[in-house]
């Protein structure tokens, strides 16, 4: 059991090694990995598209580009492994694809005076077609929220924290929440204080209260709420970020 979790831990620090020097320029690498990751593509692709999915398939391109793309923006201090940073980026690209296959069809169609009976059918297939892509859409994302949840959950742990803190400290007043949102912002802008949260996992607060118009004593009350939406807005965090972003906007 030891040296299986060894050897886990050990491939995962190559596939670590290998993307830092494919970012660093090593195209042969690049596309040795490409090639080696080919059959998590197409399952994860297929988990999007429900049904099996060829590499002649334009899906599967979809997905072989959003896996390049995260080689490329893969960083380890997100807080994912690059297959769970992969998986999401490969389902939300197959996802925008769907979409902007389904538009293309809906223009196709010329809606004038009337129809006739094959006509009247296809409008009815459309519509029917419309509905189940909305719910398809509804489904797959909600099930990239429960996974991007599951991942924050994970990263969450590493600073010792859990959702139940975040209930329990999240501040009760929605002007409260905005300004802790307002110091973990400053806190992913400045390099600095953004490696001290990530490197020492605790809030550089004496440094962090002469950034902010805001007391020492209400950044130390809200601390783990801090912590947590920074942590949001380092890592690739698409849903939660959204939520962040409509209450600093308000």
């Amino acid at each position: 059991m030891l040296s299986m979790l060894f050897m886990a831990k050990k491939r995962k620090r190559t596939l670590e090694e290998a993307i830092h020097l494919i970012q660093q320029g090593d195209a042969a690498l690049q596309n040795e990995i490409i090639d080696s990751y080919k059959p998590f593509i197409a399952k994860t692709v297929s988990s999007v598209c429900k049904r099996y999915i060829h590499e002649s398939d334009d899906e599967f391109s979809i997905g072989l580009i959003a896996f390049n793309e995260a080689i490329q923006k893969y960083s380890s201090e997100k807080g994912s492994s690059l297959i769970s940073f992969a998986e999401v980026l490969i389902k939300r690209r197959v996802i925008d694809y769907i979409r902007q296959q389904a538009k293309y069809q809906d223009l196709s169609v010329d809606f004038t005076y009337g129809f006739n009976d094959d006509e009247e059918q296809q409008a009815g297939m459309i519509v029917e077609n419309e509905r189940s892509l909305d719910e398809f859409k509804k489904k797959t994302e909600e099930e990239l929220r429960r996974e991007e949840i599951i991942r924050f959950t994970a990263f969450l742990r590493e600073f010792e924290l859990s959702f139940q803190d975040l209930l329990e400290q999240s501040p009760k007043h929605a002007d409260a929440r905005k300004n802790a949102m307002i110091v973990a912002k400053k806190l992913t802008e400045n390099e600095e204080l953004k490696q001290i949260l990530l490197d020492k996992k605790r809030l550089p607060i004496k440094k962090l209260e002469k950034e902010v118009s805001i007391s020492r004593k209400t950044i130390e009350r809200n601390r783990k709420y801090i912590i947590a939406i920074a942590l949001v807005l380092i890592g690739d965090y698409i849903y939660l970020k959204d939520y962040i972003k409509g209450v600093l906007e308000t």
